[in-house]
């Protein structure tokens, strides 16, 4: 079973709101589709009852304006025939002078025919965006694919948000697959937001999707993406990302280029930062500052959990400025079901922000559930890495994490 990678509104309160949403908005066409009726039907009250004559006769030209912003062509054409009509018989009422009537219906239809033309406008603006809605879907399926909710003796889940109102893909990007060295994700964050990032994303998840597969050693893996993007990316671009690994029974590999430590949560429920042993840059950096990334070995036991996200979700903010306190959430919303943690922590960062992030956001839960691995490991030696020394690291590495906050 595979669980769509943008389940923006999965949650209940994300869901609550979206359907709040959608009612309201329902609401609102409805009375909007509802007004040149009601504007009609004012008029003729008003210059029935009131014994106003015909004052009230140009705001008639209210009712094929209004319907130009929720219907189409024949809808507005609908809406300026009931305004001709009540204004005629008003004018044949109060016997004004059809020099004058002539000049209210004149004035009814240049207004029809502009509504007419907007309208039309409207429609096939919204038919370009329900096109280019559906580029972005297949997109995201192409560059953000689905991920299983089980792999091996993992549990995974996945909450993406993208900052963009019409967007579904963004500059973060996260994946997960199994290879013959054991389950290998990666979860990262490109400079910059737009089509330029997407399309780094799809670079850096292109090459760790297949250098996964062919390279022994993880931090192989990073170097392949490093070299890929020294390529490709302008002297001002980078990825930060953390690329991590269960190569055998017990044991996860972490490697950080710059990006926020992810959250150890043993199964005791004690939540601590995975914190560099030794900082490395961000991908696509490497060449300016000479530093090597390094390979970080922890233990990794049935009932542990790992959460790599990005920065989108730490630097949320709430109406008072106080940054979301991560760390804190998992622990109150932790569970052995990471689709119901993640869940859980996805809706109380939206309610945090008030129901709309102002930056890309992805969260990864990884839970060991078994002691036996998903895929064996070929035979024969492992290679030896080619980056860097491997860093071991121990209990002392794993600390607390660190709020930061804004000066």
């Amino acid at each position: 079973m595979r669980q769509a990678p943008h389940k923006l509104c999965s949650d209940r309160a994300a869901g609550v709101l979206g359907s709040v949403r959608r009612r309201a908005g329902g609401l609102s066409a409805a009375v909007v589709h509802g007004l040149p009726v009601l504007v009609a039907a004012v008029v003729l009250l008003v210059g029935v009852t009131g014994g106003t004559g015909t004052a009230w006769l140009p705001l008639l030209a209210a009712g094929p304006a209004l319907a130009g912003t929720v219907n189409g062509p024949r809808g507005v054409l609908c809406a300026g025939l009931l305004a001709a009509a009540t204004g005629t018989a008003l004018a044949l009422a109060h016997r004004v002078p059809t020099r004058e009537l002539a000049a209210v219906l004149c004035a009814l239809l240049a207004v029809t025919a502009a509504s007419c033309l907007a309208g039309a406008l409207r429609g096939r603006r919204e038919r370009v965006l329900a096109a280019v809605r559906s580029v972005a879907e297949a997109a995201q399926q192409a560059l953000l694919q689905p991920v299983p909710e089980t792999v091996g003796p993992f549990q995974v889940a996945v909450r993406y948000s993208a900052a963009a109102a019409e967007a579904r893909i963004g500059g973060d990007l996260y994946a997960l697959v199994p290879t013959p060295y054991g389950v290998r994700l990666i979860v990262g964050d490109v400079r910059g937001k737009g089509l330029p990032a997407v399309g780094t994303a799809a670079l850096v998840l292109g090459v760790f999707r297949e250098a996964a597969h062919e390279e022994p050693d993880l931090l192989a893996v990073v170097s392949r993406i490093e070299r890929s993007l020294a390529r490709n990316l302008g002297p001002d671009d980078f990825v930060t990302a953390v690329v991590a690994g269960c190569p055998a029974a017990g044991h996860l590999e972490v490697v950080n280029c710059g990006h926020a430590p992810p959250l150890l949560v043993s199964a005791a429920g004690e939540v601590g930062a995975v914190e560099p042993a030794h900082p490395a840059p961000p991908l696509g950096l490497r060449a300016l500052s000479g530093q090597k990334p390094f390979l970080q070995r922890l233990p990794f036991t049935v009932g542990d959990q790992l959460l790599l996200y990005t920065d989108g979700v730490t630097e949320a903010r709430d109406h008072q400025r106080a940054f979301y306190p991560l760390a804190e959430g998992v622990a109150r919303h932790l569970s052995d079901e990471p689709d119901r943690t993640l869940t859980a922590l996805h809706g109380e960062l939206l309610a945090h922000v008030g129901g709309r992030l102002h930056d890309d956001a992805a969260l990864l839960l990884l839970r060991k559930t078994a002691a036996r691995e998903p895929v064996a490991v070929p035979a024969g030696p492992r290679a030896t890495p080619r980056e860097s020394q491997t860093a071991t690291s121990s209990a002392h590495r794993v600390t607390p994490p660190r709020p930061t906050r804004m000066p």
